[in-house]
């Protein structure tokens, strides 16, 4: 049985990943970690720039998997892009050493559009295309994505990789992306409080539910070895729309609500991004497919955030 440690298991994406991953696999089998401590599952406070710590939970548990979601994101990172760079950088440094040095079987390492820079198509984007991102964020994605085929290459470690489009779940509050509009705007508009979008009103970025960002990260880590041909990261793709179009959506539900627009320094981040992504590479390898579109996924969104409210009886 796989035993499985979850690093930055408190953001956004790990919160959703952890709790799955111990519905597949059992809870006494998923250890999760982050720098503050949570009263879900088993939990380790973990610092994954102390080599020694990660090293020690690993030969503890005898981990058989890491899934690295540990990282500062686009906007706040580049608030302090040095900053971001080290810890970017040095926690997975420490992943990939510790579990080439103790059988550690697989890690997931996830990537961003980020990656790419304003030289790409920006349309249908392809798998390969040259890779000049705008953001240190992005920059660390990119060498991320070549020390994880390094180490596939020179070691043998199964290292596997999406790059999430803008990651949108009603399960926690945006953490610090410029896509995270796309998930601040419904708890305004389930709460009745108009929004101001630090995007203009046609900005079309690539984005993707997170029961879809969810399953396609198990199903990539689930695949047959020999199925996965890139080493670097795959596209993946959800849907395409700008805040207009999403606003048009929700307003189906909500007819009086208003978006204002004032784009800050995201607006730049996001013009150097893909509008759409080309995802065959997973389509072909590992029979990825979203299941959610842009008036489903707002429905469900909508859905949990109105049961979320009004269970707790607590409005914004």
């Amino acid at each position: 049985m796989s035993k499985i440690l979850v690093t930055g298991a408190n953001g956004q994406l790990g919160t959703v990943l952890t709790k799955k991953l111990a519905e597949k696999y059992g809870e006494e089998n998923i250890i999760a970690s982050d720098l503050n401590s949570a009263n879900n599952h088993q939990f380790e406070i973990l610092d994954v720039t102390d080599f020694n710590a990660l090293k020690k939970i690993v030969l503890k548990y005898k981990i058989t998997q890491i899934y690295h979601l540990a990282a500062i994101l686009s906007a706040n990172g580049e608030k302090y892009p040095l900053n971001t760079w080290d810890i970017n950088m040095k926690t997975f440094f420490n992943v990939l050493e510790v579990a080439r040095l103790h059988q550690v079987e697989k890690v997931f390492f996830p990537s961003s559009i980020a990656v790419f820079g304003n030289n790409i198509e920006r349309i249908n984007t392809p798998q390969s295309p040259n890779l000049t991102p705008s953001t240190v964020y992005g920059i660390s994605k990119v060498a991320g994505e070549n020390w994880a085929k390094y180490y596939f290459d020179k070691y043998g470690l199964d290292v596997r990789s999406i790059r999430y489009p803008g990651v949108i779940g009603h399960q926690s509050l945006p953490g610090g992306g410029t896509t995270d509009y796309a998930v601040d705007i419904f708890h305004k508009a389930v709460n009745n409080v108009n929004f101001e979008c630090f995007l203009s009103a046609e900005t079309t970025l690539p984005m993707i539910y997170m029961d879809d960002a969810i399953r396609a990260t198990i199903e990539l880590m689930e695949a047959p070895k020999n199925n996965i041909k890139v080493r670097t990261s795959y596209n993946i793709a959800g849907m395409s729309f700008n805040p207009k179009q999403l606003t048009k959506v929700i307003q189906k539900t909500y007819s009086t609500f208003k978006v204002s627009y004032k784009p800050d320094f995201r607006q730049q981040i996001a013009e150097s991004w893909p509008m759409s992504i080309d995802d065959n590479n997973a389509k072909q390898d590992w029979n990825w497919a979203p299941k959610y579109n842009l008036e489903t996924m707002a429905e469900d969104m909508i859905h949990h955030l109105k049961e979320k409210y009004e269970k707790e009886n607590c409005f914004i």
